[in-house]
């Protein structure tokens, strides 16, 4: 009789344990199915092209400094006038403004059309009218995006906006810029918006597979919104009393310690009459 109490004592807290610890078991872990060890050739496009609204760093290096002095916007402050944008409060130049035609006015060789180039193509066609035009013989353009920024909503640590340096930014990275998904984000779904070339595109992108490296969205683009639905647990606790979570996890936590203080007495009982 006394070693069945015993044993019922500690089944009790035993089941106690596991329901204190219970949690969903649906997949969390990013691109599972990856085979490890492995190399693949990288095919996605970091970039569609240059779009309207791009903010345009362009600097024009040469050996001869004072050859670049009319194409720089650190030197020539007559380009102010031609389109370029400065930073409020400052005297220094900030970047080209491409136009809602794809068109920047660049000192010197007037408007240029840059909509759908790659940085790496706008800056060659610009050297080579500095050549072709007896400006800079010896000339090398440098062209980044200023602006690239991208929005993170929904079930990530810290939502917002973020700010990208150079033209790369994979959907990986954005999520380590906001502290990852919380353990409620869906990790199958997730939502990127995109807006180029006068279009708005809805994707999806499933980021507990290795497809997702083949997802045009796995490349970020200029102001795409990405969106992270909460699963079904997070859905269904916001339809029911917001504190409840709370009242269940205190009462698990108050069941623990009586069934532990049950499993105890009863061992002591036990021991005290054998």
């Amino acid at each position: 009789m006394k070693r069945r109490a015993f044993g019922w004592a500690l089944a009790a807290w035993a089941m106690t344990l596991v329901m204190a610890s219970c949690q969903s078991t649906s997949e969390i872990a990013y691109i599972h199915d990856a085979q490890r060890n492995t190399a693949v050739p990288i095919t996605g496009q970091f970039t569609k092209g240059i779009q309207a609204n791009d903010l345009l760093s362009i600097y024009v290096e040469s050996e001869t400094p004072a050859a670049t002095v009319p194409f720089n916007q650190e030197t020539n402050k007559i380009a102010v006038s031609d389109g370029v944008v400065m930073n409020p409060g400052s005297t220094a130049v900030s970047g080209y403004l491409v136009d809602n035609e794809g068109d920047i006015i660049f000192p010197v060789l007037g408007k240029v059309h840059v909509l759908g180039m790659t940085h790496s193509e706008l800056a060659d066609e610009l050297q080579r009218r500095l050549v072709s035009g007896n400006h800079i013989l010896d000339a090398k353009v440098t062209v980044k995006l200023m602006n690239f920024r991208v929005c993170v909503l929904g079930d990530v640590a810290r939502p917002g906006q973020i700010a990208a340096t150079g033209e790369r930014l994979t959907i990986f990275e954005a999520l380590s810029m906001v502290g990852d998904l919380t353990i409620y984000g869906q990790r199958h779904n997730v939502t990127v918006i995109r807006e180029e070339n006068g279009m708005r595109t809805i994707g999806e992108i499933d980021l507990s597979s290795n497809e997702v490296f083949k997802s045009p969205y796995y490349y970020l683009h200029q102001n795409d919104v990405v969106y992270v639905e909460p699963n079904m647990k997070r859905k269904k606790s916001a339809e029911r009393d917001p504190m409840i979570m709370t009242y269940i996890s205190s009462g698990l936590s108050a069941l623990s310690v009586l069934s532990s203080v049950f499993y105890y007495w009863v061992l002591s009982r036990y021991y005290s009459n054998k």
